[in-house]
């Protein structure tokens, strides 16, 4: 009875961590890839060592991306859903709106959460700003390498869900690892 229970929990922990992997997988495989903008901060996390906090050019939306304005204030963690526009080499945010929108493979769209630190002006409805958390504001590095010295660009894939994914961080058009090991050069 014993080694069965054993055997059970086992495998529950096994198949939550091959799903959680899976998911993963399916979301950067079957998303449209996008490259944004990005602003880089320098963190480091005692138990999980360096990273870079990436901020984008789409985290600070105007209100006049979404129809009618911003005319309420939403609580932090609200859904924001963000249509993107390829503009140039990077996407950038075509509308926005609290409700879900429909988005296809020339217009993903990007699904965040009003950030607790989020400002709604008190002037007019087109310009007030939100800002958004999209769950890709952490990039996880190797030890030593999370200050970088230039221009960082992030290429997500964006499933269906709107839940992206960080596919890869360029750094002066790079992969960040490879960036990092020519600059500790």
């Amino acid at each position: 009875m014993k080694t069965q229970i054993l055997i059970a929990v086992i495998a529950l922990q096994t198949a939550w961590v091959v799903g959680t992997v899976a998911i993963q997988e399916v979301r950067l495989h079957r998303g449209t890839l996008v490259l944004l903008e990005t602003v880089p901060v320098d963190p480091r996390d005692l138990l999980r060592g360096d990273y870079v906090i990436l901020r984008y050019k789409i985290s600070t939306l105007s209100g006049s991306l979404f129809a009618g304005g911003l005319t309420n204030e939403a609580p932090a963690g609200t859904s924001i859903y963000v249509k993107l526009e390829k503009r140039g080499a990077f996407h950038e945010a075509q509308e926005a709106s609290l409700t879900p929108l429909t988005g296809d493979a020339q217009h993903p769209v990007l699904h965040g959460n009003v950030a607790s630190r989020s400002r709604w002006d008190t002037g007019n409805n087109t310009n007030r700003l939100a800002l958004v958390d999209y769950g890709l504001e952490r990039f996880y590095v190797r030890e030593g390498t999370g200050n970088p010295r230039g221009k960082l660009t992030t290429e997500v894939a964006v499933p269906a869900s709107g839940k992206g994914v960080i596919h890869q961080v360029f750094l002066d058009g790079k992969p960040y690892a490879e960036a990092m090991k020519n600059e500790a050069r």
